[in-house]
């Protein structure tokens, strides 16, 4: 996804708390692995974690600093519900906004559904790291995806470069 030879590292991440706890099937989780595998990222953990604001963004930190990840990609909590505290946790986590993917995000489910103003999912760089909040179903996980598909390698690429010229 960068340049030739190099490995992207991902980490996904399923927000529920419901499934934290084994109550039902994650189907968003596998959907957004595949989605990263499609990418050309390898995929080296796929967790399953609760709605609470510190742990997410605790997680989200990890993954950036000591994970060795250059993508963290999260499924669930975008909402309005009370419960649904991704973003939050995300802006807490992130150093630069990205809000160009999240924008492509929200467009691309308007003919999908009524309701895609209603997803509040951020994007956001920490050190080299990307991390992207994805909605919480599978679906929309493929019609999002496809979205900003195109973008994401070129700028992983650009994260990873240790000069800042672009091309």
């Amino acid at each position: 996804m960068t340049e030739p030879g190099d490995e992207v590292r991902a980490a996904v991440i399923t927000i529920s708390t419901s499934l934290s706890r084994g109550e039902g099937e994650d189907a968003s989780g596998p959907a957004l692995v595949a989605f990263a595998e499609r990418l050309g990222a390898r995929v080296v953990d796929h967790e399953t974690i609760p709605d609470e604001r510190e742990l997410i963004e605790g997680r989200l930190r990890w993954w950036s600093d000591h994970g060795g990840c250059e993508l963290v990609l999260t499924t669930g909590g975008t909402g309005f519900s009370p419960d649904d505290v991704t973003p939050e946790a995300t802006r807490a986590a992130i150093d630069r906004e990205a809000p160009g993917i999240p924008e492509a995000m929200r467009a691309a489910s308007r003919e999908h559904t009524s309701k895609w103003m209603l997803s509040r999912g951020v994007a956001g760089t920490r050190g080299r790291t990307l991390i992207v909040n994805f909605p919480g179903n599978p679906p929309s996980i493929e019609q999002t995806g496809a979205a900003i598909a195109d973008a994401l390698p070129h700028a992983l690429a650009l994260l990873a470069r240790e000069d800042s010229a672009h091309e």
